[in-house]
């Protein structure tokens, strides 16, 4: 079994990704900043219990930034009059969509590093297969067999979780 890594160790690998991934879940830096120091905060007073920090990082930072999604759900406009109409999504829909893509993250950071590497070449590089099995050695059609069963797998994790859709 893998050695756990020392709580500094976990902060110095593990503070940038998720503070994007707090950003991204919340939209605002500022607050993305107080939920990962909380988060790590967490970590350190269950320290002991954890026995994989960097998955329980970021379901505590989930749920975190969810319940904050949620409390500021119920702020309400100081003038109900049409005026300030939109056509933006509704709370509701902005959340759902925040709790897809964070469930979603969190399954992908559970991938092993090789599977989740692919995913990134494909897409957050925009590589095509012959590109990424230049970078990884794989043939083309294996690396198109890869990622398709990957994103099945993370296709039916979502389904067992209840998220649906891109609106959650």
């Amino acid at each position: 079994m893998e050695e756990k890594p020392t709580f500094r160790q976990v902060f110095e690998a593990e503070e940038s990704p998720l503070l994007r991934f707090a950003h991204g879940l919340t939209g605002v830096r500022e607050t993305a900043e107080d939920l990962v120091q909380e988060s790590f905060l967490r970590l350190h007073q269950h320290w002991a219990e954890v026995q994989q920090p960097r998955p329980w990082l970021y379901r505590c930072l989930r749920n975190l930034a969810l319940n904050h999604l949620r409390k500021r759900r119920h702020e309400s406009p100081l003038d109900d009059s049409r005026e300030w109409e939109s056509t933006s999504p509704t709370p509701e829909q902005d959340l759902g969509r925040m709790e897809a893509s964070g469930t979603l993250r969190l399954l992908i950071s559970e991938l092993r590093d090789d599977d989740r590497r692919l995913l990134e070449m494909k897409y957050h590089d925009g590589l095509k297969y012959d590109q990424i099995a230049e970078h990884t050695g794989l043939s083309a059609g294996n690396v198109g067999y890869k990622l398709h069963h990957l994103l099945k797998g993370l296709a039916d994790s979502l389904r067992r979780l209840g998220v649906e859709s891109a609106e959650g």
